[in-house]
This record gives structure tokens, C-alpha cells and sequence, in this order.
């Protein structure tokens, strides 16, 4: 069985949990550097960016994770969490890990209020659309030449991508009953 960290700074870790725990996975919550040892994969969930970039440095967990990810440990960045793993973000207040091949825009859409659902395609998930929550959601204004779309919205612009073991989504999978972007990086632990 999976041992998925998550990590429990802020945001919606609660809900990843509970999906990690529909799909037969063990999911652990991650404050502390020693909590990250052992895990076969962490999740960086939603939240504020700026509040997640500060707080990995204050709880000492920023070269942990790094260090995860050299070791080829896989990586998913929800909605904030997808700022993290950003190697360019229009905005200097925060500072990402800067692992994945994108640039992203913090709050794309506006604030609170201009939040939405839609149904993205996603062939890496196979049958119906996914129902995708965007909340003060950012979104992809380019991506590398290693880094594979998943998802695009109706406009063209990228709302998840992969790249080696990272996987990003602009969106919130984890307020979904659907678990298949949870199967899909359970997957990629599998690799």
C-alpha cells in the first residue's frame, strides 16, 4: 500500500486524505521534515501560496522536499499547490520550489467570487469529463517542452500537466467524489 504524505500547512489536506483512504491508500499528514521519510509520494494541496512559501521555510521543510524529488519521489501541486511546483510565477512574494517546466499566474480568474466548475476533457483518465472546481485558481500561461498537458480549458489554457514524476492541477480534485486524479498519481507512485 502507497504511503502518501500530504501536507497539512493549510488548505484542503483533510479532503486528499479522505480520497488517498477511498483509493486503499495510506495517506499521512506532513508538518515536520522527519514526517516526510519513508513516504512514496507527497501532495502540496490548495491554499495560499505566499502563507505555503513561508511556512515551508519556517517548518524547515523546503530541502526535504527538494531532496524527495531528486530521489524521483513524486510530486502533485493542487491549485496553490501547482504555484509551488512552478518554476515561474508572475508574482514576487512568492517562492516556488521551482521543479516543473511551467510559468503560472497566481488567481487567474479574480477572487473569490469569479469561482467555477467546468467539465475538462482529460484523455489520461479515460471515459466522461472531469468536474473541475477552480477556487481562486491559477492558471498555465506556458509550459516547457518536457512537460505533457492533461487538461486544457474550453479556451486553451493549461489546467494540468505532468512532467517525470510532478503532476499539477489548477483545479481542486480533491473536492470531488471522483477519484480518478488521485488513481492517476497513485499510478505514477507505481512507476
Amino acid at each position: 500500500m502507497a504511503q502518501v504524505g500530504v501536507l497539512a500547512l493549510q488548505g484542503a489536506f483533510l479532503e486528499h486524505e479522505r480520497s488517498f483512504q477511498r483509493l486503499g491508500a495510506g495517506a499521512v499528514e506532513v508538518r515536520r521534515p522527519h514526517q516526510l521519510e519513508d513516504l512514496d509520494a507527497l501532495v502540496i494541496p490548495g491554499g495560499e501560496s505566499t502563507t505555503i512559501s513561508l511556512l515551508l521555510d519556517s517548518y524547515d521543510l523546503r530541502q526535504p522536499i527538494l531532496d524527495m524529488a531528486k530521489r524521483g519521489i513524486p510530486l502533485w501541486g493542487t491549485c496553490a499547490g501547482m504555484i509551488m511546483l512552478a518554476k515561474g510565477i508572475e508574482d514576487e512574494r512568492v517562492r516556488s520550489l521551482d521543479l516543473m517546466d511551467l510559468n503560472v499566474v497566481r488567481n487567474a480568474f479574480g477572487r473569490q467570487v469569479d469561482s467555477f466548475e467546468t467539465d475538462l476533457p482529460v484523455a489520461a483518465l479515460g471515459g466522461a469529463p472531469f468536474r473541475a472546481i477552480f477556487i481562486r485558481a491559477p492558471i498555465v500561461g506556458s509550459a516547457g517542452e518536457g512537460v505533457e498537458v492533461l487538461a486544457r480549458l474550453p479556451d486553451g489554457r493549461i489546467a494540468a500537466a505532468r512532467q517525470r514524476g510532478l503532476l499539477a492541477t489548477a483545479f481542486h480534485p480533491e473536492l470531488t467524489e471522483d477519484n480518478r486524479f488521485h488513481q492517476l498519481f497513485l499510478d505514477m507512485v507505481g512507476r
